[in-house]
């Protein structure tokens, strides 16, 4: 095997592993980062809900309470509220989903799915969580979801503690059978939202193409810059340094020494085999006087 072909083969393994490591370490990085943007966009939606429900709460409730003596208006519930502003963003974002849900809630509508049930009773189950984020395969591929829990507060007991001490358009609407029986500090359901991973996966896995794409050109690039150097500044010398040797060798005489122009070891070299020649000479020039 030539010496430019032992070269290149070193460099493919020296790159080649390298390359294998960066790219599985840009590849992680690049999942985790697609992963913290989804994550991110769903705490803004959770945050966005908390305003929703604190201004219902504060500035909408204290008007319309009064008026549920006659009639039960729902756009007095924060819990309602929420459900319903983020129904229309649903419309515009099928994929993205915000539900406030509880295992015994007044609205029908407000009943979990069976994985959301299996999420509410794990923060129920242990109260030192304050949330659950967990990634789980859908109809339109990965989506992460964000649960926090829901407590039962004094203010929810006025409507949910018992079905005699609620308000009575309340229960000519949805009966007396569901929604009640909530006990002060209990986590009575969630506040989940789930946003699709399917985008930003595909923006980083076509990032991590990209990268892939770079760093074999820039190898490529590499082995022919650093083959033109070998060849030039090593191979060029020696080859010379062989053909001198191969016409000396032969016996010719009229051979011209070897050019030195640099100061490296190649030129070392040369300079050891110009001495060679000269004092090869010099002895058979001294054997033919003789």
């Amino acid at each position: 095997m030539k010496l430019l072909a032992k070269f290149n083969l070193i460099l493919l393994v020296v790159f080649g592993v390298g390359g294998l490591i960066i790219s599985q370490l840009a590849h992680s990085w690049l999942q985790d980062d697609a992963k913290q943007k989804v994550t991110d966009q769903a705490k803004l939606m959770l945050a966005s809900s908390k305003s929703i429900r604190d201004y219902v709460d504060h500035d909408i409730s204290p008007i319309l309470v009064p008026l549920e003596q006659t009639r039960f208006l729902p756009q007095s519930i924060p819990f309602r509220v929420a459900n319903s502003t983020f129904s229309y963003l649903h419309k515009s974002y099928p994929d993205y989903t915000y539900q406030e849900t509880a295992l015994n809630p007044t609205n029908p509508e407000d009943r979990p799915a069976d994985w959301e049930i299996d999420v509410i009773k794990d923060l129920r189950d242990h109260p030192s969580e304050t949330e659950i984020s967990q990634v789980r395969p859908t109809s339109m591929g990965p989506s992460l979801f964000i649960a926090r829990p829901i407590h039962a507060m004094q203010d929810c007991l006025h409507c949910h503690g018992w079905p005699s001490a609620a308000p009575k358009s309340m229960i000519d609407r949805y009966g007396p059978d569901n929604g009640f029986g909530w006990t002060l500090g209990d986590v009575i359901g969630a506040q989940i939202v789930t946003i699709p991973m399917s985008v930003p996966i595909q923006e980083a896995n076509h990032a991590w193409l990209q990268l892939l794409l770079f760093l074999i050109g820039v190898m490529i690039v590499a082995i022919l810059a650093l083959d033109a150097a070998v060849y030039w500044f090593v191979i060029r010398p020696l080859k010379l340094v062989s053909e001198t040797a191969d016409r000396v060798s032969r016996g010719e005489k009229d051979v011209n020494p070897v050019r030195v122009t640099s100061k490296d070891e190649i030129a070392t070299v040369a300079s050891s085999f110009n001495r060679m020649q000269v004092s090869l000479a010099k002895a058979l020039k001294m054997v033919e006087e003789d």
